[in-house]
């Protein structure tokens, strides 16, 4: 509890799903929060729930300059920033062969050039102060295969690959770099559309049953934000959650081709109610 206590912690995607569970609980212990999200409205109402002077701000993260105002923002307000959580993302769900170019350019935009202007926003600042904590959110789809969701799976490892070696290089400076990888939670990206101005997606699978084949039922935003928030607190390098996700994780890394044959049987399962 003390470690969040008067921190002050920015989210982005902080309007809802797990930015707004995250907000949600760490405002709850005691630290300031500033929510972002490209939806104004949804970020106002969740720093209104969040009470204790927590302010919202309008951000789209694939804008490099307005993310360095925002965290600029932030730092000229209370001196300092002590969290970064980068969780804006979207997801692009469909086969790979039929997903517009289009599609696969908005995701790496957004997922992976988003977290990468967050990282550079406030990682001098961080050096600068000698303390701060970046928390990127990835997927357990970024430590394993996510068929049916390779643009979102690429992205992930992504996120995973640039988190796991900047804690190295940042230690020395005394940042600490974190990765969030759940199982699906419960949010709205698993039931969100293809976004409206991509056109020539042919076929989308149902994400929500898809996942819950692969992995288990979605997960509650809330429990993963409180398992992020533990994990954080104990500077994990990787934090996977729930339980079973750990056991999908531990099992890919133990017995790959187990994995593969589970998910070649759903994806199959899945293809089927294309008809």
């Amino acid at each position: 509890m003390k470690k969040w206590d008067n921190a002050i912690t920015l989210i982005t995607g902080g309007g809802s799903g797990i930015g707004r569970a995250l907000a949600l609980a760490i405002a709850a212990r005691g630290g300031q929060v500033a929510v972002a999200d490209i939806n104004l409205g949804a970020a106002q109402a969740v720093a209104a729930d969040c009470g204790g002077g927590a302010v919202a701000v309008k951000l789209d993260v694939r804008d490099a300059k307005a993310f360095q105002k925002c965290v600029d923002a932030v730092i000229q307000q209370h001196g300092h920033l002590d969290f970064l959580f980068n969780n804006a993302g979207i997801g692009i769900a469909g086969e790979a062969h039929e997903i517009p170019a289009e599609a696969w350019q908005r995701i790496m935009d957004i997922n992976i050039g988003g977290t990468l202007n967050g990282v550079a926003a406030v990682y001098p600042h961080m050096i600068k102060q000698s303390s701060g904590h970046i928390i990127n959110t990835a997927s357990l789809a970024g430590l394993g295969p996510a068929p049916l969701l390779t643009p979102y799976s690429m992205t992930k490892h992504a996120i995973v690959g640039l988190s796991h070696s900047l804690r190295i290089e940042a230690a020395a400076y005394g940042v600490r770099v974190s990765v969030l990888c759940p199982a699906s939670v419960e949010t709205p990206m698993l039931d969100a559309p293809p976004p409206a101005d991509i056109k020539n997606m042919p076929w989308t699978p149902d994400v929500r049953r898809f996942l819950t084949k692969l992995a288990g039922p979605p997960y509650p935003a809330e429990k993963f934000a409180a398992e992020a928030l533990r994990g954080v607190e104990k500077n994990a390098a990787t934090i996977v959650a729930p339980v079973r996700a750990r056991l999908v994780w531990y099992l890919g890394r133990l017995a790959p081709g187990l994995v593969e044959a589970a998910s070649q049987s759903a994806v199959a399962s899945e293809r089927a109610s294309r008809a």
